[in-house]
């Protein structure tokens, strides 16, 4: 289908990207800061005009790009000189192979960990922001703001300051302290929001139709479509640092589900291009039982996600309306995969066993996907003869409540040898 272009349509240089695709409907918008069909409302993403007919050379090119998102420059909706600009250049953090993890679980076709609290505010959400920040400059904006669980806020803020934008972030009134002094510190405005992300979400988008956010650039609503591109360099790693080959499995922590989509987006891409064998894979998704409406819509068959009020230590995958909830289902059950959910006790449970066999403290969303896999492998709808990857997508510094009342020193003694030895620590 062709490009409509309106007679004031912005003419904007963001790579391969071609135009706004309606998901429902297929109608197609001209690039620009907008998040819903005229047509039918349903939801947009970036459709694109990428390279073909030469998946070597392409792999080469990706291949002796920089250590960061921007050696997939040629895939996303971004300016050829994107990696010349101001920007926190995150991503191609580690991919750990998790022996001690995967004999702990019973795994023996391989285990991966995609730990992404790396990032330069230690977590995945510097990627999809990323990309935002070169939307929010192609079309003009000033400031760049958000509706956040946590992470989100310090992402926004960090790059803000950054490419020299002002910010103002929402969040909600009762988030982890960590969060809240990650997102301050950069020196934007930060607005609590008395209520839960749905109730900060809502204001968001009442704000973007008020003239009070005129020049304002939303990144996860009006420009929601670039902004979730960031999360298909997930999988373009992923499938580049196992040797550019699919994963078997991989288990996706699902907040508004945009990232679990997007991944599959991504995975989909690289078949499409000719960069990794084309094979079966299966995708899971993982929620908090204290707010699992995607879980709970998948175990019972159906195809409406009913929204819940979140009631769990996973704060950052706390959102009871997800909006790309209905979407995740289908491609959970389209793979053969599944959609799962952990309570906070098994979310603290799995935090400690990744901190203890492979050095990596994850935040409470970590723990919600090391929790499921274990409960997947458990009922048998995890297959532990096949590559598997985990997601970690935080720093569990910022999420230390949850483990801090189990968590603290093996024994308090007297600065002395007899003391120590009193403890039975010795040997």
């Amino acid at each position: 289908m062709a490009v409509q272009v309106t007679e004031n349509a912005p003419t904007v240089a963001l790579g391969p990207a071609v135009a706004l695709s309606c998901r429902e409907c297929g109608q197609r918008n001209p690039l620009g800061p907008i998040f819903a069909c005229q047509d039918c409302f349903g939801p947009l993403e970036v459709a694109y005009d990428l390279p073909s007919g030469d998946p070597e050379g392409l792999k080469k090119q990706i291949e002796a790009g920089p250590d960061n998102i921007w050696r997939y420059a040629p895939l996303l909706p971004v300016p050829a000189d994107v990696a010349d600009k101001p920007n926190l250049n995150p991503g191609f953090t580690k991919l750990v192979q998790a022996d001690r993890l995967a004999a702990e679980l019973g795994v023996t076709g391989g285990l991966y960990v995609k730990d992404d609290s790396g990032n330069p505010t230690h977590s995945f959400k510097d990627r999809v922001v990323a990309i935002a920040v070169e939307a929010a400059r192609a079309f003009g904006f000033t400031t760049l703001s958000c509706s956040s669980t946590g992470n989100l806020a310090g992402a926004v803020g960090a790059a803000a300051r950054r490419a020299g934008f002002k910010s103002c972030v929402f969040i909600p009134h009762d988030l982890e302290a960590g969060k809240v002094v990650m997102a301050a510190v950069y020196g934007g405005d930060l607005v609590g929001i008395e209520g839960n992300y749905d109730d900060v979400n809502r204001f968001c988008s009442e704000l973007i139709g008020d003239p009070l956010g005129e020049g304002w650039g939303f990144v996860n609503v009006n420009l929601r479509p670039y902004y979730g591109e960031g999360s298909k360099t997930l999988a373009y790693e992923i499938c580049e640092q196992l040797g550019w080959r699919l994963p078997d499995q991989i288990v996706i922590p699902i907040a508004s589900g945009s990232q679990l989509t997007k991944i599959d987006k991504g995975l989909k891409e690289l078949i499409a291009l000719g960069l990794v064998e084309d094979k079966p894979y299966k995708i899971f998704g993982a929620q908090a039982e204290g707010c699992s409406p995607v879980s709970a819509a998948f175990k019972a068959g159906h195809d409406v996600v009913r929204p819940q009020k979140p009631k769990t230590i996973a704060k950052s995958l706390a959102i009871g309306n997800p909006a790309d909830g209905p979407y995740v289902l289908d491609i959970a059950r389209r793979t053969g995969g599944a959609v799962e959910d952990v309570n906070d006790e098994q979310i603290v449970d799995a935090i400690k066993l990744l901190a203890r066999t492979e050095g990596i403290f994850a935040e409470t969303a970590g723990g919600v996907t090391v929790g499921v896999t274990k409960k997947l492998i458990e009922d048998g709808l995890l297959d532990p003869s096949l590559t598997t990857v985990v997601l970690n997508t935080g720093d569990g510094l910022k999420t230390l409540d949850a483990v801090a009342p189990t968590s603290g020193p093996t024994a308090t003694i007297r600065p002395d040898l007899d003391a120590f030895r009193a403890a039975g620590l010795a040997g």
